[in-house]
């Protein structure tokens, strides 16, 4: 898949979900069950929220339509804009604004209309023949069928597209198709649960004789592609795709291996005592103390280091959900500036959260426990040195990160026994840092 094909793709969702989630400054109509039909006849005087395993649209929306479910089926008018994500987006209907679908299997039906653009993300999107979109189409997915009108521009990122509609501008199409991707099984082969019929797309670009592209027609592909010439108005171009130096995995040496193993192992030593000198110097009494609760407590560091890490994990998705249902709740009242300073607060309390989570596991752990093991080596051969500010910490850096560099050698597999030991230091670092806060929090109270 080339780099343009995957940027549409992520194009096309996360422009779907951005407009989804935009709070509305006006009033709005919100319903969730299992299932939730519109009747035929009936009208909503505003937007639209619909949260439903089944949702069905025979009626008129007045506004927009924000439908999150498992098949939705648009058969009546949406006046305003579409946005639906579920395992099955039908539009049979009409929609008189943009449409951004999202979802396995999505099918714009024969006599829809969708008044501006249409944007699709998805695993398969099938155009009706009889389908109008009047204005740009963009889709992002393993294969479409487009045999329906769009009077504008097409761009699409596909392993497999047909056109055999009427398109009244160009057509971009970036298929991606190989020796290797030509001859694979159909999508329909493995979407059989899907609630309609996927259509048999053959890899790569197809363009039928009944299509019609006004414009020119640019496609990537390696391979020259079958062209009708009376279909396409101005000029037919191939792009040869761009396989950049990354793309070329060429496998290392041994002597290779071990060289970045041990360049790998050397700068994790450094990196580390660089990061001691630096909290020593800043907070000298703090890193004495996490290191004598390793010493002094190491089992209890060891069993209050797993709940610590299971506590960060669990006030992550706390701050999560918080930040989900604020954010809905404020935009149910239409508080749109409130919604959005909790989305903000809670997005930058993630990242606090992840940066010093990070930077305790990754660094400060294992400068406190090397410190320890530094402190009782020396005291087995140079009991002067025991107490010294620098070297304990020096010492057991280096040996902390020689033993889990030799049990990750890349010519033996003892990769797993390598990780478990890093873990184990971790626990017990992150249980020497909870046992210092807990003390630390009982002294006033203890006042």
């Amino acid at each position: 898949m080339s780099k343009t094909h995957k940027l549409l793709s992520v194009f096309a969702a996360l422009t779907l979900l951005a407009l989804a989630l935009v709070t509305p400054v006006r009033a709005f109509d919100s319903r969730e069950g299992d299932t939730i039909i519109i009747e035929e006849g009936e009208v909503v005087e505003d937007d639209l929220y619909v949260f439903a395993a089944t949702i069905v649209v025979d009626g008129t929306i007045k506004g927009d339509l924000v439908a999150f479910g498992g098949t939705i089926t648009v058969n009546g008018v949406v006046e305003g804009d579409l946005m639906a994500a579920g395992q099955a987006v039908i539009i049979n209907g009409a929609i008189n604004d943009d449409a951004r679908i999202a979802g396995a299997a999505l099918q714009v039906g024969s006599g829809a209309v969708i008044g501006d653009d249409l944007i699709a993300a998805g695993a398969s999107l099938e155009t009706q023949k009889g389908s109008q979109v009047n204005g740009d189409l963009v889709v992002g997915s393993a294969q479409a069928l487009l045999a329906g009108d769009v009077a504008g521009d097409v761009t699409a990122g596909t392993a497999a597209l047909e056109l055999r509609g009427s398109f009244g501008g160009d057509v971009q199409a970036y298929v991606d198709v190989t020796s290797e991707t030509e001859g694979m099984p159909p999508l329909n082969m493995y979407m059989t649960q899907s609630p309609i019929a996927i259509p048999n797309v053959p890899a790569g670009l197809t363009v039928t004789d009944s299509a019609k592209i006004a414009g020119n027609l640019e496609y990537t592909s390696t391979i020259d592609l079958r062209i009708p010439s009376s279909v396409v108005g101005g000029k037919v171009t191939r792009t040869e795709p761009v396989v950049g130096p990354e793309a070329v995995q060429v496998q290392p040496t041994n002597a290779q291996r071990v060289g970045t193993w041990a360049l790998d192992m050397l700068r994790g030593m450094v990196t580390l005592i660089l990061f001691g000198l630096f909290v020593g110097w800043l907070f000298p009494k703090f890193m004495h103390a996490l290191p004598e609760n390793v010493r002094a407590k190491p089992w209890a560091s060891l069993g209050w280091g797993t709940v610590a890490w299971a506590i960060f994990f669990f006030a992550l998705l706390v701050v999560i959900l918080a930040m989900i249902l604020g954010g809905w709740l404020f935009g149910v009242f239409t508080l749109s500036g409130l919604s959005g300073a909790v989305v903000w607060l809670g997005i930058l309390t993630l990242f606090a959260m992840l940066i010093g989570f990070v930077l305790v596991t990754s660094y400060l752990t294992k400068v406190v426990v090397g410190k320890t093991i530094g402190k009782w080596l020396f005291n087995r051969f140079n009991p002067d040195l025991a107490e010294h500010k620098v070297w304990p910490m020096i010492l057991g850096v280096v040996v902390i990160v020689f033993i889990i560099g030799v049990l990750r050698f890349p010519l033996i597999s003892l990769g797993f026994i390598g990780w478990l030991v890093n873990f184990a230091i971790v626990l017990f670092g992150l249980g020497a840092l909870w046992l210092w806060g807990r003390e630390r929090l009982a002294k006033p109270a203890a006042q």
